[in-house]
């Protein structure tokens, strides 16, 4: 609904027929579609002269469906009284007046309602029927849409499928989202009154697979490269078991392996609900499989990807994992109706699933090495919202999804500020590459000016001035609905090329931007791995040939060296362990500090509060989410500035420092003993620290955010998503079902005439601050024990980190001990079949590097 479009007549009108002096804000959607509502129905039920009981029941049922509160059912009563005074229902300029602003799906909803009302007493009465088509006419509604909606609720007659196909289209309930929700749900209502598809049209319908040869393409050079990773695997098991290579090398090759062979794109559709994800995902996937009711469904994560057979396994918080039949999929994916129409609800908090996973062999785009994750609406309870930041973590590509019908809320824009920012790392001054924006429902926009206004406006705000994406063709502008419907139907139009253009634009992100890349690191780590074989393999014949002696002077100092390893690592884990408990003990003072200052903080904060909403249960809502991001702002920055600038920054420096002197030092003595005996164990060594992703020439590790992050010595420390995540999971977005459900429901429910806006906005603030307190204070300890968890998982990641590295070093030195032994104890005749064994395997690898640089194209 375009309120643009509400015009000071339908002001004076609706102040007329409700003897209210209104104002142009006051006249919201639901108030609109409600008068015009009223309208219609008083119209069939009066125009015969007769109102039967039925009649009289149905216009109560009707009513009470769309007043929830008392303040809506007072409001309902004067309209009601107005219009028949008025006879408003007579005099269709004025109704034309009202429904203005209406979609073409709203005007069909509003004559399908009528359509209802002449069929309650079981007989359609010729002159409604004929006052319904009258207004149909003056509304520009197709007449094939009416024989529809007659057949609907006459149960006669038959109806063309085409017809039928496009009043199921517009009464898609993902069409209303300016209405209220049980606007939503009246629209799910009515569709299932609508005729069913014949079987012979559902058999006809065929799925127009999407080509995605580029993605076919990557898996198959993938597919090769997982089949080098094991011809090698095989070679470095010969050598480990002829005892001529070390044991470190196989499970190199082993974890390179199983990344091949695991490596999945994987792609998350995210945003605010009710943006058809759902539809979105079932027009990338072909097949209506995710539920799609346009009201907040989606309950949990599921995740999409390609198996052999059908199947769903639900994974449990606990860790419990179970495959449940295929018809539970859609109850286990969705949260209740009742649940959704409240928004959020405890039963979102109470859910023990953690994921869905379903598996499907015909999912063209998964088959292809895509994971599609569906994503909880980020404006939904804060617990999806926690959720959908972490996985964001792993996901190669995000697709931010946006509503034509009200692009870009100030919701958006925030939600979209912290989306950039989590997928750049906590980087805030850099646009993503990464990340797609995509705008739905563009068939919902009646005029090609505003399908250009739409479009301006998003432009300007993600890739303005300040950029929210970078790259090319990162902004798409679609129908999900419209694109399922042209797959199904086995046409092609402009909503399905739009659609293959984004999907185009995703697979070549996927195969160019990352694939390649991936596949770019598996060959360089692959060839290291070749190299380190050479180099033992040239290290055992230098033994055998004579040209590498060791003295027992020198056996007994390398045995040395490495008992001087094993004591190091004992040490970092020692001063890890330390720095932990002092960085805890410093955050313990500073949270407490902050904890102080943070009412003040928020209290100055919520002055600045606004909504657009003038129905106290939205403004509650709004108010709610308001509190929920700033205490989020306010925590990121106290993690930013005190645990990570203040505590994590130079304690990591001590640990790094400490790190890296026992490393040098580990190189220093390997390169000691090469130089005694003409070993190239210290170049093994730099070949392991490279593999590893060490700088050794780093000067300092001051710099978090340095792009060393192979073993995490250097790497970044994040941004902190999950903790901040914790701190949603207890605040914000939860008050909202304290509020309805308690005492608060009665002061947050209906519309506000004649009330003092400026006195009630200010209550349902101070409501908002003082429960938002109430829940924070009692989740403070549990939020600092997320806190406690981050900081030692920094620690100890990267010492274990260095601790896998100074093993690499013994493990390389306990081999050459080993063929040293080995060589000294064969006789000439093994020796020269162990040349032999050694010129075959070198040939191997020779061989397997060669596979390996002619299998991709660069």
């Amino acid at each position: 609904m375009d309120i643009s479009l509400v015009s000071s007549e339908a002001v004076d009108l609706l102040s007329r027929i409700t003897g209210q002096k209104l104002r142009k804000q006051d006249l919201t959607p639901p108030v609109i579609f409600l008068a015009a509502l009223i309208t219609v129905l008083l119209g069939v039920m009066l125009l015969d002269g007769a109102v039967t009981d039925e009649e009289k029941r149905r216009w109560q049922q009707t009513l009470n469906r769309f007043i929830p509160s008392e303040d809506a059912r007072q409001l309902s009563q004067l309209m009601s009284k107005g219009v028949r005074q008025n006879q408003v229902y007579k005099k269709l300029n004025e109704l034309l007046i009202l429904t203005a602003p209406f979609s073409e799906s709203e005007r069909l909803l509003l004559i399908g309602f009528g359509y209802e009302m002449s069929a309650a007493d079981g007989d359609m009465d010729a002159r409604e029927k004929k006052y319904l088509e009258v207004i149909a006419n003056r509304l520009e509604i197709n007449p094939q849409h009416l024989a529809v909606l007659e057949a609907g609720f006459s149960h006669q007659g038959t109806v063309e499928p085409a017809a039928l196909e496009e009043v199921q289209s517009l009464l898609d309930p993902a069409r209303f989202h300016a209405l209220d929700a049980v606007f939503i749900k009246a629209a799910n209502d009515l569709l299932a009154i609508l005729p069913a598809k014949s079987k012979q049209q559902a058999k006809q319908q065929q799925r127009l697979n999407l080509p995605y040869e580029e993605l076919q393409r990557f898996q198959g050079y993938r597919q090769q490269l997982e089949t080098a990773s094991k011809q090698l695997a095989e070679i470095i098991q010969e050598g480990t078991n002829e005892g001529v290579l070390p044991n470190n090398l196989a499970a190199q090759v082993e974890q390179a392996s199983q990344k091949l062979s695991s490596q999945r794109f994987r792609v998350a559709v995210v945003g605010e609900f009710s943006q058809g994800k759902s539809t979105l995902l079932n027009a990338l996937l072909g097949e209506e499989i995710q539920p799609v009711r346009e009201i907040p469904c989606s309950g949990t994560v599921t995740v999409l990807r390609y198996g052999e057979q059908k199947r769903v396994i639900c994974r449990y918080k606990d860790k419990r994992e179970e495959e449940i039949p295929f018809e539970q999929y859609k109850i286990k994916a969705a949260i209740s109706e009742e649940a959704a129409l409240d928004c959020v609800s405890d039963e979102l908090a109470r859910s023990d699933i953690e994921e869905i996973i379903f598996e499907h062999p015909d999912l063209e785009l998964c088959r292809s090495g895509v994971e599609i994750v569906d994503s909880p609406g980020l404006n939904e309870h804060p617990d999806r919202t926690a959720i959908t930041q972490q996985l964001l973590k792993d996901t190669d590509a995000a697709i931010f999804l946006i509503n034509a019908s009200r692009p870009l809320t100030q919701g958006e824009r925030d939600l979209i500020q912290d989306l950039k920012t989590q997928l750049n790392g906590g980087k805030t001054d850099e646009a993503a590459n990464n990340l797609f924006v995509v705008v739905n429902f563009m068939d919902l926009l009646r005029s090609e000016n505003g399908r250009q206004q739409v479009r301006q406006r998003i432009e300007r705000f993600v890739q303005g001035q300040n950029p929210i994406v970078a790259g090319e063709n990162r902004v798409h502008f679609i129908s999900a609905q419209a694109t399922l419907d042209a797959i199904f139907a086995g046409t092609e139009d402009d909503y399905l090329k739009a659609f293959q253009n984004f999907t185009g634009s995703i697979e070549k992100f996927l195969t160019t931007e990352r694939g390649l890349i991936k596949l770019q690191q598996s060959t360089t780590g692959l060839n290291r791995i070749i190299q380190s074989c050479c180099d033992e393999l040239n290290q055992f014949e230098g033994i055998l040939n004579g040209k590498l002696k060791v003295s027992e002077e020198n056996k007994q100092k390398l045995l040395e060296q490495m008992g001087e390893s094993s004591g190091r690592d004992v040490k970092i884990k020692l001063l890890a362990a330390q720095l932990v408990e002092e960085s805890t003990d410093e955050a313990i003072d500073s949270y407490n500090e902050w904890c102080e200052e943070l009412g003040d903080i928020m209290a100055e904060n919520s002055e600045g509060w606004t909504s657009n909403h003038n129905q106290k249960k939205k403004l509650f809502q709004d108010y709610a989410k308001q509190f929920s991001t700033d205490i989020s702002k306010e925590f990121n920055t106290w993690v930013d500035e005190s645990i990570k600038g203040s505590i994590l920054l130079p304690n990591l420096e001590v640990l790094n420092t400490e790190i890296r002197q026992h490393i040098e030092a580990i190189h220093e003595s390997i390169q000691s003993f090469d130089s005694k005996i003409g070993s190239n164990l210290s170049d093994q060594f730099d070949l392991s620290l490279s593999t590893a992703g060490v700088k050794m020439n780093l000067a300092s590790s001051s710099n978090l955010d340095d792009d060393t992050k192979g073993i995490g010595l250097f790497g970044s420390l994040g941004t902190g998503g999950a903790v901040a995540g914790t701190l949603l999971a207890f605040t914000g977005l939860g008050l909202v079902p304290i509020a309805i459900a308690g005492g608060a429901a009665a002061a947050i429910a209906g519309w506000l005439f004649g009330e003092d806006e400026e006195e009630l906005e200010q209550q349902i603030k101070q409501e908002v601050y003082e429960q938002g307190f109430d829940k924070f204070n009692e989740s403070a300890q549990e939020v600092f024990d997320k806190v406690s968890e981050y900081i030692a998982s920094v620690f100890y990641e990267r010492s274990e980190a260095a601790i896998e590295v100074i093993e690499q070093a013994i493990s390389l030195s306990e081999n050459f001990l080993a063929q040293e032994e080995k060589a000294h104890t064969e006789t000439l005749e093994q020796r020269q079949a162990e040349k032999a064994f050694l010129s075959k395997k070198r040939q191997e690898l020779e061989q397997v590097q060669k596979n390996i640089e002619a299998i991709l194209p660069f």
